[in-house]
């Protein structure tokens, strides 16, 4: 294959992965709404974060694929910058996107786990209420069953 074809494939590699960075960032603002939410439904959740699990290994894929292709026209993108400069310039324009949507990524990432993190918080001390419920629940039971029953006696006749 010609080397100008490898370098449309980075382009093309790069706007993808502009795409995929982009479906990320509506998932996790859809995990955070689903968090901030109290009647959330685990199983919703999962489905968002099995989407972003699969589209993290599509961005995976890209990276390596892209790491390959670059290797094997990096000398001709180097000693012809000249003949590239369009390409060159539309990839530094994607990358410097890309980095702008990553770095956005993460902090929405980390928020989402703080969220996550006050959201399970939640759940533990409703947990530990219930338990506490059904213990004194259980007690009152069983000092019920013990109301009724009159424990074995001697009683002394003789005066």
């Amino acid at each position: 294959m010609e080397k100008k074809g490898y370098v449309d494939i980075l382009v093309r590699d790069l706007e993808k992965k502009n795409e995929i960075l982009g479906k990320l960032i509506l998932a996790n603002g859809r995990q955070r709404d689903g968090l901030l939410d109290p009647n959330l439904d685990p199983d919703d959740f999962e489905v968002t974060v099995e989407e972003k699990s699969r589209l993290l290994e599509e961005l995976e894929e890209l990276d390596l694929g892209f790491e390959q292709v670059y290797e094997r026209v990096r000398e001709e993108l180097l000693d012809r910058r000249e003949e590239y400069r369009q390409e060159i310039g539309r990839m530094q324009e994607m990358i410097r996107l890309l980095t702008e949507k990553t770095a956005q990524l993460q902090v929405e990432e980390q928020r989402n786990k703080d969220l996550m993190g006050k959201k399970f918080e939640g759940i533990k001390s409703q947990v530990r209420e219930i338990r506490a419920s059904q213990k004194a629940v259980n007690q009152y039971y069983q000092n019920m069953m013990k109301t009724n029953y009159v424990d074995p006696q001697f009683l002394d006749n003789k005066k």
